[in-house]
């Protein structure tokens, strides 16, 4: 078996597979749906949005075709709303509360329809918010997804100098690398650090934050280079080194620290053949797919997803798209037990993904030379303990991401729970008064949603904190 084989599907017909699931909406299709909205007064779509997100008012606007106007509603409360249209669970947050879901069981299209604002604005290059007037204070942030970025934009809009450290090539974190790509291209996500780069937020990639290192040639506050804005393409071959900077050291340039750092890497299984040719992370694989390069992506014949989350949803449905024969899900609960949302599992069906619950992986098979995968071994957790052999070439894990517990306590030096989460307060305060944190690596991992509203509230905490002024942002 060839196990470096991959798509036997032709461009046009993997590009139609990872069309937009839920494509971009005419201008005829966003009027007639703004105006079905009945603007509830107390609106329960604001209410189930983490961002409080004036729902009534950008739509109505977007009746009045105010398009600039409803696109700062929005980023006023997220400033990922772009990201955020296209990624968020709209069904079990705003959509799911709308009012139209319970009298005529079709609630507006609220996430395409805040799709269509934020498109505009971003397409536009009309610059919603820019840096307010400079405070003489500096605030370093460490990670550069949802969170980060969130914080980022409220910081300068409060006239903050404000440096984004991130390690990787491109700012965005997982919604730049960890999307499924029929959800949202890194393109989104990259306008949108632009977009906060335009007011006056400086971002140091392949910047990793930990170790003791010289620092960065522009950590003193020069302007970034163009090389290292965050949505400029780099070549592997040409890719800058890794800088690595002392958190002391931010201590010492900042007046203060937030830190956005997400979760680390995926978990292990700890069975034999784990190491095996044809065993993928996750998230690898989601990354390897973001490149676009489709015919340089790994895939199997046939391949098995570990796992029962959004992340093994996405990657069991876009093996599929890739052109895989057969795609199995494997999960060691029952359906009810997993934690995907219904509509995910839903897409997955529709995909033709097959499904085996309450089965634990206890092996990867091989071929006799043990080089590459022909097989999961399964343990049934029914009670039976029977053993089922699924063939495969390739597996691919998505069984959740690891605390990165001795960075949080023994290199930054603030407390985590017996969880591994950076302990906070409600103003994202850690054990340090000087350093704040949120998104994944304070909440243990939700939504980019939710992450973006951490951001805002550390944003707040950390100008309280540094000059006694109470603000408020939209949708705090």
């Amino acid at each position: 078996m060839n196990h470096e084989f991959c798509t036997p599907l032709d461009i046009p017909q993997i590009e139609q597979n990872f069309a937009d699931i839920n494509p971009a909406m005419t201008h005829a299709e966003a009027l007639a749906e703004a105006n079905r909205c009945l603007y509830c007064y107390d609106a329960p779509c604001t209410r189930a949005c983490p961002t409080h997100i004036d729902v009534p008012s950008f739509i109505k606007k977007i009746a009045s075709g105010n398009l600039i106007g409803s696109a700062r509603v929005i980023f006023d409360a997220n400033p990922i709303g772009a990201t955020c249209a296209r990624v968020c669970p709209v069904e079990v947050l705003c959509e799911g509360a709308c009012v139209e879901k319970t009298l005529v069981q079709k609630p507006i299209e609220i996430g395409r329809l805040q799709r269509y604002a934020t498109d505009y604005a971003l397409n536009s290059e009309k610059q919603i918010f820019t840096k307010g007037e400079p405070n003489g204070k500096s605030v370093g942030i460490v990670g550069s997804g949802p969170a980060g970025l969130s914080c980022a934009a409220y910081l300068a809009r409060l006239g903050y100098d404000v440096t984004v450290y991130e390690r990787r090539d491109k700012a965005g974190g997982l919604d730049t690398y960890g999307m499924a790509e029929y959800k949202m291209p890194q393109t989104v996500s990259l306008a949108e650090a632009e977009h906060i780069a335009a007011m006056g937020v400086k971002f140091l990639l392949n910047t990793e934050v930990g170790k003791q290192a010289e620092p960065p040639a522009s950590a003193g506050g020069e302007d970034v280079s163009e090389r290292q804005r965050p949505g400029t393409e780099t070549n592997t071959s040409d890719r800058p080194p890794l800088q690595s900077v002392a958190f002391s050291d931010l201590q010492t340039w900042h007046d203060a620290v937030f830190l956005a750092t997400g979760l680390g890497q995926m978990n292990t299984l700890n069975i034999p053949g784990e190491e095996l040719s044809g065993v993928y992370d996750a998230l690898h694989f989601i990354e390897m797919i973001k490149t676009r390069e489709w015919h340089s992506i790994p895939l199997g014949k046939t391949v098995a997803v570990i796992g029962g989350g959004n992340t093994a949803i996405d990657a069991v449905t876009q093996a599929k798209r890739l052109g895989a024969e057969k795609v199995v899900l494997v999960y060691r609960r029952t359906e009810k037990d997993a934690s995907a949302y219904d509509y995910e599992l839903e897409l997955a069906k529709k995909d033709g993904i097959e499904f085996v619950w309450q089965a634990a992986p206890i092996g990867v098979l091989s071929d006799s030379d043990y080089t590459h995968v022909t097989g999961l071994q399964c343990e049934k957790t029914d009670g039976t303990l029977k053993l089922v052999d699924i063939p495969c070439d390739m597996v691919i894990k998505a069984v959740g991401q690891q605390k990165t517990n001795a960075f949080f306590e023994k290199t930054i030096g603030v407390d985590i729970d017996d969880k591994g989460r950076v302990v906070v307060n409600d103003q994202m305060q850690t054990s340090n008064p000087k350093v704040f944190a949120g998104g994944d690596c304070a909440n243990g991992g939700r939504e980019a949603v939710d992450a973006s509203q951490m951001g805002k509230l550390a944003a707040m905490g950390i100008h309280e904190t540094l000059t006694g002024e109470i603000v408020k942002f939209a949708g705090a």
